[in-house]
């Protein structure tokens, strides 16, 4: 396994971390409790000590599952979660409100400290933006937060620039978290454009010494390649992916055609189109670490083999070629 510092902190952590979102059973299926918990465990087995979770994971159901796989490892591992997110009583992706005030903020912290076991937060991260609540009150809660060792660093979620500029002058900010992959290239509520991500958000990151934890570097799945034409017929994706534009209409279509084009690359180069993926987020310098998902140990077995190698320029701009090529109408 590939170590990286996290921003300026003293963390270091693993380049692949494990992304519980999907451990918790919301928004993505049916989900084996027992089969989670060994993909913790074989995750930690392979050298990952980086595990990213957060109360709105199914109600801090992913915590609980976080606690249970590694009890006996909480002082080798890095445990980043989040707050700001509360669920409606349906449970659904629209009846979630984002909430980050300081009131919020003390219920929270003492609840994911009692599901995860623990007496303090490796990372403690605002999950989202929250218009309604002043920055300075959040991040001055943080500080206290921080001053009593609950939390030992401060991170954030989904921060464009000009909002990093703001939290930093209020609390040290080691990480920011955000989705990152080769398909952003769409307007998407929850993805900001990746040119904006490399021109902007990336440098301003790597000179404040904010450590990049990108999310998402599959595209939920579409980078894996288990995707066909005839699964867009079924009526509905799943909640998260209807929301999603790489998965409507002909740009779903084309996204298979660039995913057929980036398995000839990766078997070049001996590894699958997703570890060829997860490796293309890690190349910036900027990135700490890239969150992956798995909901049971092989999932975990292929991911963290997208560290520990690198692109060559070669690569990299046949990559570029491959992702700017348009697809004929008329394969559709």
């Amino acid at each position: 396994m590939e170590y990286r510092k996290l921003g300026n902190s003293d963390l270091t952590v693993s380049a692949i971390g494990f992304g519980a979102w999907a451990a918790g059973g919301a928004w993505w299926g049916a989900v084996e409790e027992r089969e989670v918990i060994a993909a913790m465990q074989k995750a930690f087995d392979l050298g990952v000590t980086l595990f990213d979770t957060a109360p709105s994971y199914n109600k801090g159901h992913s915590e609980e599952i976080l606690a249970k796989a590694m009890g006996s490892h909480r002082h080798e591992i890095i445990i980043a979660t989040k707050f700001g997110l509360v669920w409606d009583e349906a449970g659904t992706i629209a009846g979630l409100t984002k909430d980050a005030s300081r009131q919020r903020i003390l219920q929270e912290i003492d609840d994911s400290l009692r599901r995860l076991k623990t007496d303090y937060i490796d990372l403690y991260q605002q999950h989202w933006p929250d218009p309604s609540t002043p920055l300075e009150e959040t991040m001055t809660t943080l500080l206290e937060l921080q001053q009593a060792g609950k939390v030992r660093h401060i991170g954030v979620s989904n921060f464009d620039v000009p909002l990093l500029e703001e939290a930093l002058r209020y609390a040290p900010i080691v990480s920011n978290q955000f989705a990152y992959s080769m398909l952003q290239d769409q307007e998407n509520p929850f993805r900001m454009l990746r040119k904006h991500v490399e021109e902007d958000v990336f440098p301003f990151c790597r000179e404040r010494g904010i450590g990049v934890l990108p999310w998402g570097p599959l595209h939920h799945g579409l980078l894996t390649g288990k995707f066909t034409p005839q699964d867009a017929l079924a009526s509905k994706w799943g909640e998260w992916r209807d929301l999603e534009p790489e998965f409507q209409g002909k740009r779903y279509l084309r996204n298979l055609r660039i995913v057929d084009k980036l398995k000839l690359l990766a078997a070049e180069r001996g590894v699958t189109v997703g570890q060829l993926a997860i490796n293309w987020t890690l190349r910036n310098p900027a990135v700490s670490a890239t969150l992956v998902g798995a909901k049971r140990p092989s999932q975990i077995e292929e991911n963290v083999e997208g560290a520990g190698w690198s692109l060559t320029d070669d690569d990299r701009q046949r990559i570029e070629e491959i992702l700017a090529s348009p697809v004929p109408s008329s394969e559709f």
